[in-house]
């Protein structure tokens, strides 16, 4: 709530008029997660060393063991601290943004403390984990449909088709709960590789901040003709807030890696994706935005049908980045154009809002 603070002192001085403006927060948010990530990195990063066990990783990893997990609560600490500081505390949307990155971030973190105790890879019980995602997911899913004063739209908007609309109704709640498992668990296949997953979020990231932008207003909303959701211009400056703790993040997690988010972050990470793709009603391009989080999910249930039913394995291995890493091609490389897909992914998803 710092802005409204700042923007009191409009009285004495119009400069600070300009905190008002939705994007001049969302360049504060960003600079302010992205320094705090940074300055307090290393030192965090030095503090969670003595966490780290040899043969927690598997054979592949070995020159990666002495690498300390859990820096999703890096990316989370500085994510809240800006998103408190810059962003309208009173706004709906935020508040189901804050309230599910902290959920999520909770088991993730129960997950990698019981790997860390056990000095195992057998963490939190996958029922348990998969009951903490169904229930942030179905709050947050009561919460938009039930809300009276968002008013919020529980239609689904087919991409590509200006008409095509499908009414869900109170089946939305559902259809969200869907949303958010699937992203928070494809973030977590994803994060396999020294910067791959956050790389990845970054892109998603940005296209999601646009999208709020232009979906918050009434004006760019009619001309581009996508719903119109008001409030969702806030969310903006949460998605500045979340583009400054990945490239915070990235800097330490970049190849080679001085820390791993561990489920912490990568739960949080996916559930926020979903959540914004709901927010700004763009839950099926979703598959086209996070085209590297749909990649690996789906290559992991390829891979395990084609061996129940056929006895065979399609992949090398999956996660897919790690099929390519096994036919030889270097980590740092598969990262990279991993990268310039989730570049090219997000790109298309703008590109759509225009062709319908």
């Amino acid at each position: 709530m710092l802005y409204k603070i700042l923007y009191g002192f409009t009285k004495y001085w119009f400069g600070f008029n300009v905190f008002r403006y939705v994007t001049v927060r969302t360049v504060f948010a960003t600079l302010t997660s992205l320094f705090i990530l940074i300055i307090f990195g290393s030192k965090v990063i030095a503090g969670l060393k003595h966490l780290c066990h040899p043969n927690m990783l598997n054979f592949r990893q070995a020159s990666k063991e002495k690498t300390p997990t859990m820096g999703g609560l890096l990316i989370l600490s500085s994510l809240i601290i800006s998103v408190l500081l810059w962003t309208d505390l009173q706004n709906v949307y935020i508040i189901l943004l804050i309230l599910l990155s902290l959920w999520l971030a909770f088991f993730g973190f129960w997950d990698d403390y019981i790997k860390l105790r056990d000095k195992s890879y057998k963490g939190l019980r996958p029922l348990v984990k998969i009951l903490g995602q169904l229930g942030v997911g179905f709050i947050v899913g009561c919460i938009l449909y039930y809300h009276s004063g968002l008013n919020f739209n529980t239609s689904l908007y087919v991409p590509f088709f200006k008409n095509v609309i499908i009414p869900l109704g109170a089946y939305y709640i559902l259809f969200a709960t869907f949303i958010i498992v699937a992203t928070s668990n494809a973030v977590n296949l994803t994060d396999g590789m020294d910067g791959l997953a956050i790389g990845s979020v970054l892109m998603v990231t940005l296209a999601y901040g646009a999208i709020s932008y232009v979906a918050g207003n009434v004006n760019f909303a009619g001309y581009l003709n996508i719903p119109y959701i008001k409030g969702a211009e806030e969310v903006t400056v949460f998605t500045g807030a979340l583009v400054g703790s990945s490239l915070g993040f990235l800097w330490y997690n970049c190849y080679p890696a001085e820390i791993f988010m561990g489920d912490t972050g990568a739960l949080m990470l996916g559930g926020i994706i979903g959540l914004l793709a709901i927010i700004v009603k763009q839950e099926l391009s979703l598959i086209i935005v996070g085209g590297i989080f749909f990649l690996e999910a789906i290559s992991v249930i390829i891979q395990v049908a084609s061996f129940k039913i056929r006895g065979k394995r399609v992949f090398l291995m999956t996660p897919i980045h790690h099929h390519f890493e096994l036919r030889g091609i270097p980590e740092a490389k598969v990262i990279v154009r991993f990268w310039i897909l989730g570049i090219i992914f997000a790109l298309f998803t703008l590109v759509t809002l225009k062709i319908r």
